[in-house]
């Protein structure tokens, strides 16, 4: 079983409805009940700050802060990680207005948000993603995208650097006669980022396929059957180069259509996850509501696993409202999943006795307006 990652000490500072709140935690899951607007997801966002990015609401740095706070918010954490007991501390209190965070690690200031990675891995499961197979394929590349991060810490990096890329050719492509030269030394860069997004997302899938598939009928959720479109479909067994050239001639004679689109009509951004439900081999998003839901679980407990088995270390699992849509018999199963991973769970909730299946394996916390009590 892979060793297990928790927090046993929690502090915020000015973050969203918390002015100040200090936990002591142990080995335990989390079940945070509470009326809605309490601060529940909240406190869970708190956490999602451990990992890289913007948290699992992808909220701009300014709008986290409490209203009224004067120099923006930190969270600090105590964590026994992944190297041993860490001290983390982040925020944007100190920071140029809010617009970005700094890290520290036993109170030594760290150079990237990426080295959280070396110490814990967090991965969450919100309301917001229940539309994942019916929504926009933005939202599935971005799914996809934080599941390949968890085991890929540059890829991250990678997408914003093609991002960054793509936006240049695109400005130099809506002038009147644009530098072919500059145009060439882009693409070039495109190619190499964009290729190495698109394998690292199929390696991923491979990985994900092959843990599901070994472990098929082994829980009450549905499994996935994944793959991708859009861009390199089938293309992982060739070489890199190859995909790079193709990649680059595809650019190259794009130039007069993207140009007259305003946009890059080739590459890793117009992938989509396409997701089946592997038992009743049906498309995502035609099964019920119900279902999708139930699938989604399974999908996010297969990738937690498959994280544990990768890094030998059990990832911080944040599971927002999971039990609102599961039947008691779902829900101890669900439990009984999580608790197997091997890792530590936050769990949010109105309903206390939704998580009466959980038992002793829980601590039971109650939120309201901001502070935290059990």
């Amino acid at each position: 079983m892979p060793q297990k990652v928790f927090l046993n000490r929690l502090k915020l500072s000015e973050f969203r409805n918390y002015a100040a709140l200090s936990l002591a935690l142990d080995q335990r899951h989390i079940v945070l009940t509470g009326e809605n607007g309490a601060g529940k997801t909240n406190l869970m966002e708190a956490v999602s700050f451990l990992s890289p990015g913007r948290g699992l609401r992808r909220a701009a740095y300014a709008d986290v802060a409490r209203v009224g706070a004067s120099d923006g918010f930190s969270v600090f954490a105590e964590v026994v990680g992944m190297e041993g007991p860490v001290e983390i501390g982040t925020g944007t209190a100190g920071t140029n207005e809010g617009q970005s965070r700094r890290l520290r690690l036993n109170g030594t200031a760290a150079s990237m948000v990426d080295e959280l990675t070396d110490h814990l891995r967090v991965l969450w499961l919100t309301p917001a993603m229940d539309g994942l197979f019916t929504g926009p394929s933005a939202d599935r590349r971005r799914f996809l995208d934080r599941l390949v991060l968890s085991l890929d810490p540059e890829h991250g990096r990678r997408a914003s650097e093609f991002d960054r890329a793509m936006r240049s050719r695109n400005r130099l492509l809506s002038e009147f006669r644009p530098d072919p030269a500059w145009l060439t030394a882009i693409e070039k860069e495109m190619a190499g980022l964009g290729v190495s997004m698109a394998l690292a997302r199929q390696e991923m899938l491979g990985l994900l396929t092959a843990l599901v598939e070994r472990n098929t009928g082994d829980s009450v959720f549905p499994s996935a059957r994944l793959a991708l479109s859009g861009f390199f479909d089938n293309d992982s067994h060739r070489p890199a180069f190859d995909l790079e050239e193709q990649y680059l001639t595809m650019l190259r004679e794009g130039r007069p259509r993207d140009a007259a689109a305003g946009r890059t009509l080739d590459g890793p951004h117009r992938s989509d996850l396409l997701i089946r439900h592997r038992e009743k081999d049906m498309e995502a998003e035609r099964c019920s509501t119900g279902e999708q839901k139930a699938l989604l679980v399974g999908l996010v407990l297969a990738h937690a696993r498959l994280v544990g088995d990768m890094t030998g270390h059990a990832p911080i699992l944040l599971l927002d409202e999971i039990a609102a849509h599961l039947d008691m018999g779902r829900r101890a199963a669900l439990f009984d999943l999580v608790d197997g991973l091997g890792g530590q769970a936050f769990m949010t909730g109105t309903d206390r006795a939704m998580f009466d299946a959980l038992g002793e394996r829980g601590r039971f916390l109650t939120v309201e307006h901001g502070s935290v009590s059990g």
